[in-house]
Order: C-alpha cells, then sequence, then structure tokens
C-alpha cells in the first residue's frame, strides 16, 4: 500500500503537457476541478471523461501509474459511496431492508460522486505527474505573485508548499524501509483487530518522526550553508514565459468549461444512468 501511493511524485517524459508553463498547468487544473461542480448530468461527466482521457493520452504517463495512485483513497471512495447511497432520498424505492433504503436518487448520486472524487484525484496528480517540484514552486509564486502587495511571503509559501510536495514520497519510501526492518525482526502489522493494528504501527511512527526531523535539520543547514534569505531580491535562472502552446492549452480548456457549462445550464434534458 505504502508503494502504491504517488501523490507528490514526478514522472518524466516527454510530452507537450510536461513542456507547457507551470502556471498553465495548475490553473487548467482549477478549472478542470471546478468544472466537476458545476454540472451533474451523464454527459457532463462524460465531456469530462474525454477530457480527462485526452490530457492522459497526451503527457505520456502510464495509466496503470495513475491508477496505482487510486488504491488508498479506496477507503474515502467507499465510505463517500455508501453514505451517499443509504442516506439519499428521493425518487422511487429500489431497495428496502430493515433500516436501510436505496432510493433511485440515492443509487444516482453515489455513482456520480464517485466518479467526481476518481476524477478529483486524477486531475490533481497530473499537474504533480508533468510538473517537476522547481517548476511547480515558481507556478505558484507567480500566480500568487500580487499578495505581496497585501505582505503575503509568497515566496516562502510557495518554498514551503514545494518542499512538502518533494517530501511526501522520501517520507513514504523511508516508511517502506522501517516497515521491512520491523517485519524482518519479527513484527506484524497485518493480523489483528483495528486497535491492535494501530498499536503495530507505533513501532513505525516514531523512527519515522525522528528521520523526518532529521530530514528537516538537514535541509535548513543545507538552506543556510547557501545563504539562502528568502525571495527578496533574487533571480531566476530560468524565467517563466508564456508561449503559444501555452495559448493552446488556455484555450481549449476555456472551450471545454463553456461546453461543461452549457451542458449544465442550458441543456433542459438530463441523461440517466438508470
Amino acid at each position: 500500500m505504502i508503494r502504491d501511493i504517488t501523490i507528490g511524485q514526478y514522472y518524466p517524459a516527454e510530452s507537450v503537457i510536461h513542456r507547457l508553463d507551470p502556471r498553465v498547468k495548475i490553473v487548467c487544473t482549477l478549472l478542470f476541478l471546478v468544472s466537476l461542480f458545476i454540472q451533474n448530468s451523464v454527459l457532463g461527466y462524460g465531456l469530462a471523461t474525454i477530457f480527462l482521457v485526452c490530457v492522459i493520452r497526451i503527457s505520456r504517463v502510464p495509466f496503470k501509474f495513475i491508477v496505482k495512485g487510486l488504491k488508498p483513497v479506496v477507503i474515502l471512495l467507499l465510505f463517500t459511496v455508501v453514505m451517499n447511497l443509504f442516506l439519499t432520498r428521493g425518487g422511487e424505492t429500489l431497495v428496502h431492508f430493515w433500516i436501510f433504503t436505496i432510493t433511485e436518487s440515492g443509487l444516482r448520486t453515489s455513482v456520480l460522486m464517485a466518479v467526481r472524487l476518481i476524477y478529483l484525484v486524477i486531475g490533481s496528480s497530473l499537474m504533480t505527474f508533468t510538473t517537476s517540484p522547481n517548476g511547480l514552486t515558481d507556478g505558484l509564486e507567480k500566480l500568487l505573485h500580487p499578495l505581496n502587495r497585501v505582505n503575503v511571503p509568497v515566496h516562502e509559501v510557495a518554498m514551503m508548499m514545494s518542499i512538502a510536495l518533494r517530501f511526501i514520497p522520501i517520507l513514504l519510501e523511508e516508511t517502506d524501509k522501517i516497515m521491512k526492518a520491523q517485519m524482518a525482526r519479527g513484527a506484524d502489522f497485518e493480523s489483528g483487530n483495528i486497535i491492535q493494528r494501530a498499536k503495530a504501527m507505533i513501532p513505525i511512527l516514531v523512527p519515522l518522526f525522528v528521520s523526518a526531523f532529521r530530514r528537516a535539520n538537514d535541509l535548513a543547514m543545507a538552506m543556510e550553508a547557501r545563504c539562502y534569505h528568502g525571495g527578496e531580491g533574487r533571480t531566476k535562472m530560468k524565467p517563466l514565459k508564456y508561449r503559444a502552446r501555452d495559448r493552446w492549452a488556455y484555450a481549449v480548456t476555456l472551450l471545454y468549461l463553456v461546453l461543461i457549462f452549457a451542458v449544465g445550464r442550458f441543456v433542459s434534458f438530463r441523461l440517466w444512468i438508470f
């Protein structure tokens, strides 16, 4: 399970998506996430599916690598589906057993909510798969630059977010090593009930926290040794500049957003799954 977590990882490849400006990928990702909430029809989700599949094909990130990142959110996904399935009322009653009732509206809502959650994870993961940590830092800093006028430390905020994303795969790898070391000493993390499994995680958490603090201290010393004192007065070796492909990416995303809005606002009929 630890190796299945791909959040924050960067997948190097030669594709148009990888060469896009980081600001474009951040803004387009946010617009895609917004599009999932401004419509609630099967036709709208069909457009979102086509758009997402096209982006995945262009990015050249293996589909298996993307799907592997969904495994850690399976529990959250199942919880969301079950809650919407049994608590949503409306429409024809399909199944009634004891205190549990499944209605047509609840079944439809649970399915669409599951699709929405999956697309949220895939869409946001594609941004980190195709953007290096340095590029993500530069893009965030550039987008948030107007906040400097109200004394918001934009550079420091972007740096902290980038370091946090960069440390996710490192800490996951460290956790995997600690678990293997503890298992070689006879530790059992799979048997027993939930409380016993939680207690078995204590021998992992203690050395993991020690390792995390040690890495943070090493990073702070390295930044201090290189005379890092924030972003004021610093220049960029590779300044961000919009190119023709970036403008095309904005145009395609805005066209997709307009189509989604039109489907949700002006299409009078709704396609039902059931």
